[in-house]
Protein backbone atom coordinates (compact mmCIF):
# COMPACT_ATOMS: atom_id res chain seq x y z
CA UNK A 1 0.00 0.00 0.00
CA UNK A 2 1.20 3.43 -0.99
CA UNK A 3 -1.46 6.33 -0.59
CA UNK A 4 1.57 8.87 -1.54
CA UNK A 5 1.00 7.09 -4.71
CA UNK A 6 -2.55 7.64 -4.50
CA UNK A 7 -3.74 11.04 -4.49
CA UNK A 8 -7.06 12.92 -4.45
CA UNK A 9 -8.33 14.48 -7.31
CA UNK A 10 -7.99 18.43 -7.42
CA UNK A 11 -11.34 20.00 -6.08
CA UNK A 12 -11.70 22.99 -4.26
CA UNK A 13 -11.48 23.15 -0.56
CA UNK A 14 -14.12 23.77 2.19
CA UNK A 15 -13.78 24.80 5.36
CA UNK A 16 -13.76 21.28 6.55
CA UNK A 17 -10.05 19.87 7.26
CA UNK A 18 -8.10 20.78 10.33
CA UNK A 19 -4.94 23.36 10.44
CA UNK A 20 -3.55 22.38 6.94
CA UNK A 21 -5.45 22.37 3.54
CA UNK A 22 -7.47 19.15 2.40
CA UNK A 23 -5.91 16.39 0.41
CA UNK A 24 -3.41 18.10 -2.13
CA UNK A 25 -3.09 16.92 -5.76
CA UNK A 26 -0.58 14.34 -6.81
CA UNK A 27 2.28 16.65 -8.02
CA UNK A 28 2.24 18.79 -4.27
CA UNK A 29 2.12 15.15 -2.25
CA UNK A 30 4.84 12.91 -4.25
CA UNK A 31 8.36 12.64 -3.08
CA UNK A 32 9.58 14.56 -0.26
CA UNK A 33 7.92 17.29 0.84
CA UNK A 34 8.49 18.88 4.34
CA UNK A 35 5.98 21.25 4.33
CA UNK A 36 3.13 18.74 2.88
CA UNK A 37 3.36 16.66 5.84
CA UNK A 38 5.37 18.31 8.64
CA UNK A 39 4.37 16.17 11.17
CA UNK A 40 5.05 13.46 10.02
CA UNK A 41 8.16 14.06 8.35
CA UNK A 42 9.27 14.99 12.15
CA UNK A 43 8.01 12.20 14.18
CA UNK A 44 9.93 10.12 11.39
CA UNK A 45 13.12 12.23 12.15
CA UNK A 46 13.14 11.92 15.90
CA UNK A 47 12.42 7.92 15.04
CA UNK A 48 15.95 7.93 12.81
CA UNK A 49 17.93 10.03 15.44
CA UNK A 50 17.14 8.18 18.06
CA UNK A 51 18.29 4.71 16.31
CA UNK A 52 21.16 6.73 15.48
CA UNK A 53 22.16 7.73 18.71
CA UNK A 54 21.72 4.24 19.73
CA UNK A 55 24.30 2.85 16.98
CA UNK A 56 26.68 5.75 17.80
CA UNK A 57 26.65 4.88 21.44
CA UNK A 58 27.64 1.16 20.82
CA UNK A 59 24.34 -0.35 20.29
CA UNK A 60 23.77 -3.04 17.88
CA UNK A 61 22.74 -2.01 14.53
CA UNK A 62 20.91 -5.72 14.01
CA UNK A 63 19.92 -6.75 17.39
CA UNK A 64 20.23 -4.82 20.22
CA UNK A 65 20.73 -5.86 23.86
CA UNK A 66 17.86 -6.19 26.13
CA UNK A 67 19.78 -3.92 28.65
CA UNK A 68 20.43 -1.52 25.61
CA UNK A 69 16.48 -1.26 25.11
CA UNK A 70 16.18 -0.97 28.89
CA UNK A 71 18.52 1.77 29.25
CA UNK A 72 17.28 3.58 26.22
CA UNK A 73 13.75 3.56 27.23
CA UNK A 74 12.00 0.35 26.32
CA UNK A 75 8.75 -0.23 27.59
CA UNK A 76 9.44 -2.67 30.71
CA UNK A 77 6.55 -3.56 32.63
CA UNK A 78 7.89 -3.78 36.24
CA UNK A 79 9.98 -0.87 35.38
CA UNK A 80 6.98 1.35 34.21
CA UNK A 81 4.85 -0.34 37.18
CA UNK A 82 7.53 1.34 39.84
CA UNK A 83 7.40 4.73 38.51
CA UNK A 84 9.16 4.69 35.28
CA UNK A 85 6.08 6.00 33.67
CA UNK A 86 8.16 7.66 31.15
CA UNK A 87 9.11 4.75 29.38
CA UNK A 88 5.27 4.74 27.45
CA UNK A 89 6.49 7.35 25.40
CA UNK A 90 9.90 6.72 24.82
CA UNK A 91 9.34 3.47 23.99
CA UNK A 92 7.55 4.24 20.95
CA UNK A 93 10.74 5.64 19.78
CA UNK A 94 13.09 3.10 20.36
CA UNK A 95 13.25 0.07 17.56
CA UNK A 96 15.12 -2.89 17.60
CA UNK A 97 17.65 -3.05 15.12
CA UNK A 98 17.45 -1.42 11.56
CA UNK A 99 15.29 -3.52 9.79
CA UNK A 100 12.73 -3.04 12.95
CA UNK A 101 13.14 0.73 12.38
CA UNK A 102 12.78 0.72 8.48
CA UNK A 103 9.59 -1.10 8.06
CA UNK A 104 7.60 0.64 10.71
CA UNK A 105 8.91 4.04 9.31
CA UNK A 106 8.21 3.42 5.69
CA UNK A 107 4.30 2.23 7.21
CA UNK A 108 4.18 5.89 9.10
CA UNK A 109 5.46 7.92 6.14
CA UNK A 110 3.00 6.02 3.63
CA UNK A 111 0.06 6.54 6.55
CA UNK A 112 1.36 9.76 7.61
CA UNK A 113 0.86 11.19 3.98
CA UNK A 114 -2.77 9.94 3.38
CA UNK A 115 -3.66 10.60 7.44
CA UNK A 116 -2.02 14.29 8.39
CA UNK A 117 -4.25 16.58 5.94
CA UNK A 118 -7.14 14.95 7.53
CA UNK A 119 -5.66 15.19 10.81
CA UNK A 120 -3.59 18.28 10.91
CA UNK A 121 -0.16 18.67 12.43
CA UNK A 122 -1.35 18.62 16.26
CA UNK A 123 -3.87 15.61 15.53
CA UNK A 124 -1.08 13.65 13.85
CA UNK A 125 1.08 14.49 16.98
CA UNK A 126 -1.43 13.62 19.35
CA UNK A 127 -2.93 10.68 17.60
CA UNK A 128 1.21 9.21 17.90
CA UNK A 129 1.62 9.59 20.84
CA UNK A 130 -1.93 8.38 22.58
CA UNK A 131 -2.61 5.00 20.42
CA UNK A 132 1.27 4.64 21.02
CA UNK A 133 0.52 4.76 24.59
CA UNK A 134 -2.30 2.77 24.50
CA UNK A 135 -0.68 0.07 22.74
CA UNK A 136 2.20 -0.10 25.50
CA UNK A 137 -0.66 0.25 28.47
CA UNK A 138 -2.15 -2.70 26.61
CA UNK A 139 1.16 -5.20 26.23
CA UNK A 140 1.53 -3.95 30.23
CA UNK A 141 -1.67 -5.37 31.39
CA UNK A 142 -1.37 -8.32 29.46
CA UNK A 143 1.56 -9.20 31.02
CA UNK A 144 0.59 -8.45 34.61
CA UNK A 145 -2.15 -10.69 34.00
CA UNK A 146 0.00 -13.03 32.49
CA UNK A 147 1.83 -12.93 35.90
CA UNK A 148 -1.54 -12.74 38.43
CA UNK A 149 -2.48 -15.79 36.48
CA UNK A 150 0.50 -17.83 36.59
CA UNK A 151 3.02 -16.69 39.05
CA UNK A 152 5.71 -19.48 37.68
CA UNK A 153 5.64 -17.41 34.34
CA UNK A 154 6.25 -13.52 34.64
CA UNK A 155 7.76 -11.61 32.44
CA UNK A 156 7.57 -8.07 34.09
CA UNK A 157 11.24 -8.01 34.03
CA UNK A 158 12.27 -9.96 31.00
CA UNK A 159 9.78 -8.64 28.10
CA UNK A 160 11.17 -5.24 26.69
CA UNK A 161 8.27 -3.30 24.35
CA UNK A 162 9.59 -1.02 22.14
CA UNK A 163 9.11 0.14 18.37
CA UNK A 164 6.22 2.38 16.52
CA UNK A 165 4.37 -0.25 15.47
CA UNK A 166 1.47 0.64 18.12
CA UNK A 167 0.96 4.11 16.85
CA UNK A 168 1.40 2.93 13.08
CA UNK A 169 -1.72 0.80 13.58
CA UNK A 170 -3.59 3.43 15.76
CA UNK A 171 -3.57 6.17 12.62
CA UNK A 172 -4.56 3.16 10.56
CA UNK A 173 -7.34 2.89 12.88
CA UNK A 174 -8.52 6.25 12.66
CA UNK A 175 -8.14 6.49 8.87
CA UNK A 176 -10.38 3.98 8.88
CA UNK A 177 -12.73 5.71 10.70
CA UNK A 178 -12.26 8.92 9.06
CA UNK A 179 -12.27 7.55 5.43
CA UNK A 180 -15.77 6.78 5.45
CA UNK A 181 -16.43 10.39 5.68
CA UNK A 182 -18.50 10.74 2.07
CA UNK A 183 -18.58 14.81 2.47
CA UNK A 184 -14.95 14.98 2.06
CA UNK A 185 -13.75 16.32 -1.23
CA UNK A 186 -12.31 13.11 -2.46
CA UNK A 187 -14.32 11.07 -4.91
CA UNK A 188 -16.08 8.29 -3.31
CA UNK A 189 -14.63 5.35 -5.22
CA UNK A 190 -11.49 6.91 -4.74
CA UNK A 191 -11.60 7.26 -0.72
CA UNK A 192 -13.30 3.92 -0.54
CA UNK A 193 -9.99 2.48 -2.37
CA UNK A 194 -7.98 4.42 -0.25
CA UNK A 195 -9.99 3.04 3.10
CA UNK A 196 -9.67 -0.33 1.63
CA UNK A 197 -5.80 0.11 1.62
CA UNK A 198 -5.88 1.10 5.23
CA UNK A 199 -8.10 -2.16 6.21
CA UNK A 200 -5.90 -4.21 4.02
CA UNK A 201 -2.88 -3.28 5.95
CA UNK A 202 -4.16 -3.13 9.25
CA UNK A 203 -5.89 -7.19 8.78
CA UNK A 204 -2.81 -8.17 6.99
CA UNK A 205 0.09 -7.23 9.94
CA UNK A 206 -2.54 -8.45 12.64
CA UNK A 207 -2.20 -11.74 10.92
CA UNK A 208 1.42 -11.61 10.62
CA UNK A 209 1.36 -10.83 14.49
CA UNK A 210 -0.91 -13.50 15.49
CA UNK A 211 0.86 -16.37 13.36
CA UNK A 212 4.06 -16.06 15.07
CA UNK A 213 1.85 -17.10 18.26
CA UNK A 214 1.54 -20.42 17.11
CA UNK A 215 4.71 -20.71 14.37
CA UNK A 216 8.36 -19.93 16.24
CA UNK A 217 9.91 -17.60 13.75
CA UNK A 218 12.42 -16.13 15.76
CA UNK A 219 10.94 -12.53 15.45
CA UNK A 220 8.88 -11.77 18.82
CA UNK A 221 6.15 -9.10 18.05
CA UNK A 222 3.99 -8.08 20.48
CA UNK A 223 0.68 -8.46 19.55
CA UNK A 224 -1.13 -6.45 22.24
CA UNK A 225 0.62 -3.33 21.71
CA UNK A 226 -0.53 -3.44 17.68
CA UNK A 227 -4.52 -4.43 19.22
CA UNK A 228 -4.38 -1.47 21.55
CA UNK A 229 -2.91 1.03 19.14
CA UNK A 230 -5.37 -0.10 16.78
CA UNK A 231 -8.44 -0.13 19.52
CA UNK A 232 -7.42 3.60 20.19
CA UNK A 233 -7.40 4.54 16.99
CA UNK A 234 -10.92 3.60 16.12
CA UNK A 235 -12.08 5.08 19.10
CA UNK A 236 -10.91 8.56 18.93
CA UNK A 237 -12.25 8.19 15.00
CA UNK A 238 -15.63 7.45 15.82
CA UNK A 239 -16.21 11.21 17.52
CA UNK A 240 -14.20 13.38 15.13
CA UNK A 241 -16.51 11.80 11.96
CA UNK A 242 -19.27 14.04 12.10
CA UNK A 243 -17.24 17.08 12.85
CA UNK A 244 -14.53 16.90 9.80
CA UNK A 245 -16.88 18.61 7.41
CA UNK A 246 -18.83 21.21 9.88
CA UNK A 247 -16.07 23.59 9.65
CA UNK A 248 -12.63 24.35 10.81
CA UNK A 249 -13.21 25.67 14.47
CA UNK A 250 -15.64 23.17 15.00
CA UNK A 251 -13.51 20.10 13.84
CA UNK A 252 -10.73 21.67 16.13
CA UNK A 253 -12.45 22.03 19.31
CA UNK A 254 -13.93 18.34 18.98
CA UNK A 255 -10.24 17.11 18.46
CA UNK A 256 -8.99 18.94 21.78
CA UNK A 257 -11.63 17.10 23.58
CA UNK A 258 -11.42 13.66 22.02
CA UNK A 259 -7.10 13.84 22.68
CA UNK A 260 -8.33 14.86 26.10
CA UNK A 261 -10.56 12.27 27.16
CA UNK A 262 -8.46 9.81 25.30
CA UNK A 263 -5.89 11.02 27.43
CA UNK A 264 -7.55 10.57 30.56
CA UNK A 265 -9.25 7.54 29.41
CA UNK A 266 -5.57 6.07 29.34
CA UNK A 267 -4.34 7.24 32.57
CA UNK A 268 -7.75 5.65 34.57
CA UNK A 269 -6.61 2.55 32.71
CA UNK A 270 -2.74 3.12 33.78
CA UNK A 271 -4.38 3.53 37.23
CA UNK A 272 -5.96 0.01 36.81
CA UNK A 273 -3.54 -1.48 35.75
CA UNK A 274 -1.03 -0.70 38.24
CA UNK A 275 -3.36 -2.00 40.97
CA UNK A 276 -3.73 -5.01 38.71
CA UNK A 277 -1.99 -6.84 41.66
Amino acid sequence: MDPAEQSPHSAPQPDVLPPEPGPQPQENRSGWRFLAAPATYTLLGVNCTVFLWMVLHGVSLTLPSPQDLQHYGANITALVLEGQWWRLLTAMFVHVGILHLATNMWCLWNLGLLGEPLLGRRGMFAVYILTGAAGNLLSMAFNVILCVWDRNWCPLYFSAGAGASGAVFGLAGILIVLLSNRRLPIPWPELKKLRGSVIQFAILNLAIGLATLFRDTGIHIDNSAHVGGFLCGLAMGVPLLPRMTAGREKYLTRQTVTFLAAALGLALFGYWIANLR
